[in-house]
């Protein structure tokens, strides 16, 4: 049997290609089995994530027993919520694997939250809160995900680490926390601390990274961007038009401003760039861009300023212009400070091809370490498709998840 010409649409492997998947899968299965304490929820742990990476409409107990050959979810759900095993030993395994194979000096780490919308009270976390999935108020469980957007061997985005986002109301409430398993030492943390841990966890773990950037909801947070500028590990992070900033007024002097007062009232025409913040499903995404100098940092060697986004098609409304806070080394490139901001929508991309293909949302049990189970295993196997889309012949790089081909047929 031949392989078929790769295209920009499709891309058909051959059958050693396809056992040397299976083999990589294997591998990787390998890597995580020791720590499970019993075979049996090891063996079954292989048969999740086959399951996973299965054309199974729904990602359930239910679905993964039966692509298991098993006639109850009983086994499955067990693994998730009663079997004895180290799902943070796991997550570490996750990344060690994506620094072995996708490792890019260049990558940038990306922080965002999705929405899990689920019915009832019961499960870990969910509450009527804002849902990014639904795009309004909604019963849901939200969790924070930390991306890892890489450019070599190709152009990859992974998920590496993961938060279940508990509110104060959860923690606090005793009776409740305890039937959804919550550990006694899990205490309130807001989601740009949750944020920090995993970045503090990727750092530890020498996962090099050019860049951090997220959305107003960790731009905004002072303790986050004080963190990451101790660490001096720049980044691009999204402001809310009233986050105020510190503008230079020359002789080591500043003043606290709004960047809607800057972007309205301090900004001449001729100051305006028009710059792609990367391709789009519909070609190069056009913004027109300012760079307006801060107040210098603390750290030597790098310097502060404010990225302003203005789109082509509501020059003139105030409501439409976007903020971002950069703290990069002396001489960073106008160029490269919009390129790092647009990749900020490398997580979408992730949580996308996490929830459509590998049933990142899928899961259905209530306990606390359940979720962490089940999205950890999703995470893996997400990962798992992204190192062997690396490895793909350079024209199979080009139709987009390519996973979501996934399995791969013959002729």
């Amino acid at each position: 049997m031949t392989t078929k010409t790769p295209s920009t649409s499709s891309y058909e492997p051959g059958v050693e290609e396809i056992e040397g998947w299976a083999q990589q899968l294997d591998a990787l299965h390998a890597r995580i089995a020791p720590r499970f304490v019993r075979a049996e929820p090891r063996r079954r742990s292989l048969a999740y994530l086959k399951g996973l990476l299965s054309h199974a409409e729904r990602k359930n107990g239910w679905q993964l027993a039966e692509e298991a050959g098993e006639g109850t979810p009983d086994g499955m759900q067990r693994l998730l919520n009663a079997s004895r095993w180290d799902v943070d030993a796991v997550r570490d395994d996750l990344v060690a694997y994506v620094r072995e194979h996708l490792a890019d000096p260049a990558a940038i780490l990306v922080i965002d939250e999705t929405g899990f919308l689920k019915k009832g009270t019961k499960s870990a976390g969910v509450q009527r809160q804002y849902c990014g999935t639904a795009g309004k108020l909604d019963n849901c469980q939200v969790g924070v995900f930390l991306t890892y957007s890489s450019l070599l061997p190709a152009q990859t985005q992974v998920l590496i680490d993961r938060e279940l986002y508990l509110t104060e109301e959860w923690t606090s409430d005793l009776p409740r926390r305890r039937e959804a398993g919550i550990p006694d030492e899990v205490s309130f943390a807001t989601k740009p601390e949750l944020a920090r841990r995993m970045l503090e966890r990727a750092r530890k773990a020498g996962l090099p990274a050019a860049w951090v950037t997220g959305d107003t909801v960790y731009g905004g947070s002072t303790p986050l961007r004080a963190w990451l500028e101790e660490q001096r590990q720049p980044y691009v992070l999204a402001i809310a038009a009233n986050d105020g900033v510190d503008l230079s007024t020359g002789d080591q002097t500043s003043m606290h401003v709004l960047p809607k007062e800057i972007a309205l009232y301090a900004l001449d025409p001729h100051e305006w760039r028009r710059l792609s913040a990367g391709d789009g499903y519909k070609g190069a995404r056009l913004y027109d861009w300012a760079f307006v100098p801060l107040a210098l940092p603390t750290a030597a060697d790098f310097e502060q300023a404010l990225l302003i986004r203005r789109p082509l098609d509501a020059p003139d409304d105030p409501k439409k212009l976007a903020y971002y806070l950069t703290f990069a080394p002396v001489g960073t490139l106008f160029e490269t400070l919009v390129a790092v901001a647009g990749r900020r929508w490398a997580i979408e991309e992730s949580l996308e091809a996490a929830k459509g293909e590998v049933g990142l949302d899928h899961c259905e049990v209530r306990h606390y370490h359940g979720w962490y189970r089940h999205i950890t295993l999703a995470m893996l196997v997400l990962a798992y498709l992204a190192v062997v889309r690396s490895r793909l012949p350079g024209s199979a790089l080009k139709g987009g998840l390519w996973w979501r081909n996934w399995p791969p047929t013959t002729t």
